[in-house]
């Protein structure tokens, strides 16, 4: 999943929505400060209200990614789009294109789920814009397993780029796609690619139900 499909439904919980997001923030700021669901458990019920939503929704983050990658469509979407990529790429049979079936399943998944709810992102990034980042950084240098350096400037930055926006269009998703690549070291994709994308598009968004279909949710903070 990606920040949209994680956070969709917490809204209105600014602290259980970064929390979503942190995983996902880690992996671009420092991979080795990884949160893992055993870690964040440990402050769930922690007396810190800030400190318990967020970690509530770190474990959110990590429950929804272990049935979502478990489920029949998602299996098949990414299989069906790491084939497409592979035949864009020729001579590319190695980890790029299964890389790019993967990452495209939840990147669609969110620009589906904006298209279906076109107020989603605004409110998406208010709730998080509505949070100091410095706190945030002191929650997570609380709870991460060594010292993460600048996830406040980069909150700052998620906030101000607004990238979800751009998966919308086939020429802006591109270049996100190459910035991921890039960040993995592996070769950019040409412009022809976009060709694979508006294909890749009308499939997720033909299942995007089923993808999202789900157990309840566990972990939500209640009024």
């Amino acid at each position: 999943m990606n920040y949209l499909a994680h956070g969709r439904r917490f809204l209105a919980e600014p602290l259980f929505l970064a929390g979503t997001a942190l995983p996902d923030w880690l992996g671009v700021v420092d991979r080795r400060a990884r949160v893992r669901a055993r870690r964040a458990r440990e402050f769930i019920a922690d007396p810190n209200e800030h400190m318990a939503a967020f970690a509530r929704g770190i474990v959110q983050h990590h429950d929804d990614d272990h049935w979502f990658h478990t489920t029949t469509a998602f299996t098949d979407l990414s299989w069906q789009l790491t084939a497409m990529c592979r035949d864009a790429l020729p001579g590319d049979a190695g980890f790029r294109p299964s890389f790019l079936g993967h990452i495209l399943v939840e990147l669609l998944l969110d620009s589906a789920l904006a298209a279906a709810d076109p107020v989603s992102l605004d409110k998406y990034y208010a709730a998080i814009e509505s949070l100091d980042p410095s706190l945030l950084e002191a929650i997570v240098n609380r709870i991460a397993p060594h010292p993460v350096e600048h996830l406040g400037w980069f909150v700052q930055r998620f906030c101000r780029e607004r990238f979800l926006f751009d998966y919308a269009e086939d020429g802006k998703l591109l270049f996100r796609l190459n910035q991921v690549l890039r960040r993995a070291r592996l070769p950019a994709l040409p412009d022809s690619f976009t060709a694979v994308l508006e294909t890749a598009r009308i499939e997720v968004t033909a299942r995007h139900n089923e993808l999202l279909a789900e157990p309840s949710v566990a972990c939500a903070i209640t009024a």
